[in-house]
């Protein structure tokens, strides 16, 4: 019986935490795969529309308690409005399967986002999981930061405390913020991957 209840419970930090240990399908300095994908607006979006410009990837789960941490606090979306009015292009990506934790249809994304007052460049759905596997996503959130030439500079962890209490942000060194600050000003990215955290995709 022991031993069922600690199956049992690997089962579970695995559902939560696994992901977490994979690597990226990239690495950092490769060139980033191009897609293409209807955003929940209706518009197509691509990876190579935007070239010239620094490009971030952020993956989502808004039932996540790692993604409730950032948004419902406010980080994300500061970091959304900061980054996009610099013109980067801030690309919310849910990975989440048709019925798997996370998924909605594009309706009810966009009416959430309204109501977080989030300001990506744009939100997909994208229930097959092509764009995730594409980049090795493994994580809620996973970040990746492409610069102008299509290149991956950064990937991993929003910040440094795998936790989900928004006390703990402030404490945090923020990854991506510094990334894109250095990136920004022509200097070199300190820290370009981490191993990201929170709960596992759910393709």
């Amino acid at each position: 019986m022991k031993k069922h209840v600690q199956i049992f419970l690997l089962a579970v930090l695995f559902s939560v935490f696994g992901a977490s240990v994979s690597q990226a399908a990239i690495s950092v300095g490769d060139q980033a795969p191009d897609f293409k994908a209807q955003d929940t607006k209706g518009m197509e979006r691509s990876l190579s529309a935007y070239k010239g410009k620094f490009i971030v990837l952020e993956w989502f789960n808004f039932d996540c308690p790692f993604v409730k941490k950032h948004y419902g606090s406010g980080n994300m979306q500061e970091l959304q409005k900061k980054y996009t009015q610099q013109g980067v292009i801030w690309i919310s990506i849910c990975s989440s399967a048709m019925g798997n934790q996370g998924y909605y249809g594009a309706e009810e994304t966009n009416r959430i986002m309204g109501e977080k007052e989030a300001s990506p460049t744009a939100v997909i759905v994208n229930p097959e999981g092509t764009i995730g596997r594409m980049y090795g996503a493994a994580t809620t959130p996973h970040l990746f930061i492409i610069d102008p030439q299509g290149r991956l500079i950064y990937q991993g962890a929003i910040d440094s405390i795998a936790g989900t209490d928004p006390g703990e942000i402030a404490q945090a060194d923020n990854y991506v913020k510094k990334a894109l600050d250095a990136s920004l000003k022509g200097d070199p990215i300190e820290v370009s991957a981490t191993k990201s955290y929170g709960c596992s995709v759910k393709y």
